[in-house]
């Protein structure tokens, strides 16, 4: 079941985090508004992948997505834009993602 819910919150992390650098290449790039309908139907898609997830409460599920978002922007900055996090990003990031685990798979 963790193996599930870890590949939605990837795909998720994908379809959002993508969905919104779509529409920045439209909008602070100037690459073309056909960019930004390309984003919004991605960030519609995470909306879906995000109501799969078996946990029924939406908000302990927003809520460990958070830390997911923030390590995965962080990710998707290295991969795609050539950022380059300093200690205080990695730090923040990992504080974030134990979050996810505590909130998400700690034993209730």
């Amino acid at each position: 079941m963790a193996a599930r819910s870890v590949a939605l919150f990837a795909v998720a992390a994908l379809a959002e985090i993508g969905g919104a650098w779509l529409i920045w290449q439209a909008v602070r790039e100037g690459r073309g508004w056909w960019l930004a309908a390309l984003g919004g139907a991605a960030l519609v898609a995470y909306g879906f992948v995000a109501a799969a997830q078996a946990d029924p409460n939406f908000g302990r599920v927003l809520a460990a997505y958070g830390g997911v978002f923030v390590a995965g922007s962080l990710a998707w900055g290295v991969i795609v834009d050539g950022f380059r996090p300093d200690r205080w990003d990695l730090t923040g990031a990992a504080v974030c993602l134990l979050g996810v685990a505590l909130i998400m798979y700690g034993p209730r």
